[in-house]
């Protein structure tokens, strides 16, 4: 069995990514032979990454109360942990605001980005990822167009998501599906839409070599 995990950051009805997240879904329950979870990062209501958790280490080692906020800064860093640990595949569905991911999104990679866990340094300094047996899956959703060489540097979601999961953690990305100029392009967003979801079903089925 393969545990896949989908880290859904999108928590508008309507957004594309969320139509992107829905359709993976949707079809990735026709392949056999995986695990598949959600970890809504909105749904989660994660404190922001700071002071509090590490408060938070120190009053449970020595065994005081923590406050609210320490508690769920503590509560998030476990489970955020607990859910990456046990995926063999990590799907991000997310889309680009203001030029880059979504704050809650953040706070999931903030909670998981750490010396120990996802990377480590030799004895030289250097970095080394320690889950390059992970696999990992971009579905990413922005209204404009930044594929083209003038707007590529201003794209700072897809690129931070691949920065970290593949060059810090180093998963190896198996697909990528970005549905972008939808919303510069109106007369023409039904059809960018649909044709992204069918790459959205495409990657799901991909799927099906993993757990071959």
């Amino acid at each position: 069995m393969t545990n896949v995990l989908v880290v859904k950051a999108n928590n508008r009805p309507d957004g594309v990514s969320t139509k992107m997240y829905e359709t993976f879904m949707a079809e990735v329950a026709n392949v056999e032979g995986l695990n598949v979870t959600t970890f809504d990062v909105f749904e989660e209501n994660m404190p922001y990454f700071g002071q509090e958790l590490f408060n938070a280490f120190g009053k449970a080692q020595a065994g005081e109360e923590l406050s609210a906020i320490e508690a769920g800064s503590l509560a998030a860093f476990n489970k955020s942990r607990e859910a990456l640990t046990a995926a063999d595949v990590v799907v991000f569905a997310f889309p680009l605001w203001n030029l880059t991911i979504p704050a809650a999104l953040q706070s999931f990679i903030d909670y998981t980005y750490g010396a120990g866990y996802t990377f480590k340094y030799d004895e030289n300094g250097n970095q080394v990822s320690l889950m390059p047996d992970k696999k990992y899956i971009v579905l990413n959703a922005r209204g404009g167009v930044y594929s083209t060489p003038e707007m590529a540097s201003l794209e700072m979601s897809a690129n931070y998501i691949d920065a970290v999961a593949g060059g810090v953690y180093g998963m190896e990305k198996i697909d990528e599906v970005i549905i972008e100029g939808h919303a510069a392009n109106p007369a023409a967003a039904e059809q960018i839409i649909a044709d992204g979801l069918e790459k959205v079903k495409a990657a799901a089925q991909k799927l099906v070599k993993v757990t071959a």
